[in-house]
């Protein structure tokens, strides 16, 4: 046991010197970086598509590239970090993290993220076929599905802190759907770039839930998100909304809308359970202005180390 702590601990050294290893939260992050955040599941490798599309057209993206065009700390040597042009659009999962100069946030419909996460730890076989999810609902919403808090604490920390800053766009996974040619063209404008009708649409056909559940079948094992997962479940499952109407019963999906429908109803997410007017009076964002929640992520974000 001894000895096999010893050679690992060796071979993290040799990467440390080689810079192979990933630098997670300790990345260092640069005044021009760009961070393409998300809660897992919503919408946040399509939109990696999309962007890496757009910004390397010479370079289609593929599950085997992405990593290297629009980075993941968690899977991203920083060998490569250090060797990318500027500026660096990184994607993350993280809770608010003041050290992020410039944020594109993507918001997903709670009962359709939980949903697609059931699924997709189905893939990575975390949970069993058989296993209700009813039991994965709970889990959800208690934040024990991922390492990056529930739903709502990660979307709360950012809008709280965010929303109305000019360095933070809020794009709904809804509406980039029903015309992803648009709100492309609204990451294009936050971003300061010069991208025609035709280099947005080669963008968005490149970035096809088709095109890429092909690739994906293709690069299975070359990649981070699917490699010795499950291949008789596809990681671009029906990129779409509402699915969870028919997945999730009333009570379940109630009981998504009971932890969270000021927050739902704010983002424009239309509750079956209970009316819109009854969330609004539960509160708006601004009575989590305040909370242990907001004060315990802000303190953890502040003190995170600097890769250097």
């Amino acid at each position: 046991m001894a000895d096999t702590r010893m050679i690992k601990h060796l071979i993290a050294g040799v990467k440390r010197g080689l810079r192979l290893h990933r630098p997670s939260r300790s990345l260092l992050i640069l005044p021009d970086d760009i961070f393409l955040v998300s809660f897992p599941k919503s919408g946040n490798t399509w939109t990696r598509f999309l962007l890496a599309n757009l910004m390397f057209p010479e370079q289609p993206a593929t599950f085997a590239n992405i990593h290297h065009l629009i980075p993941d700390p968690e899977a991203t040597t920083k060998r490569d970090f250090d060797r990318m042009p500027r500026p660096r659009i990184i994607k993350s999962h993280e809770c608010f993290d003041p050290r992020y100069p410039r944020v594109i946030y993507i918001v997903r419909d709670p009962r359709d993220v939980a949903v697609s996460q059931y699924h997709y730890h189905r893939k990575l076989q975390k949970i069993a076929d058989n296993s209700p999810i009813e039991n994965f609902i709970t889990r959800f919403l208690a934040g024990e599905t991922c390492p990056h808090g529930s739903w709502g604490q990660n979307i709360a920390t950012w809008l709280v802190a965010k929303q109305s800053n000019s360095r933070f766009l809020l794009l709904r996974y809804e509406d980039m759907i029903a015309d992803t040619p648009r709100e492309l063209a609204k990451i294009v404008q936050f971003l300061g770039m010069a991208a025609d009708s035709a280099r947005l649409n080669q963008a968005v056909e490149r970035s096809s839930a088709g095109r890429m559940r092909q690739i994906e079948q293709a690069q299975t094992d070359q990649c981070e998100l699917t490699k010795g997962s499950r291949k008789d479940i596809s990681f671009v499952r029906a990129a779409g909304s509402g699915g969870w109407r028919t997945e999730l019963s009333p009570s379940i999906a109630g009981m998504i809308e009971d932890a969270w429908g000021p927050l739902m109803n704010h983002l424009g997410y239309e509750l079956s359970s209970r009316s819109g007017s009854e969330a609004r009076e539960l509160g708006s964002l601004g009575i989590l202005g305040d909370t242990p929640l907001w004060h315990s992520y802000r303190q953890r974000s502040e003190t995170r180390p600097t890769d250097i």
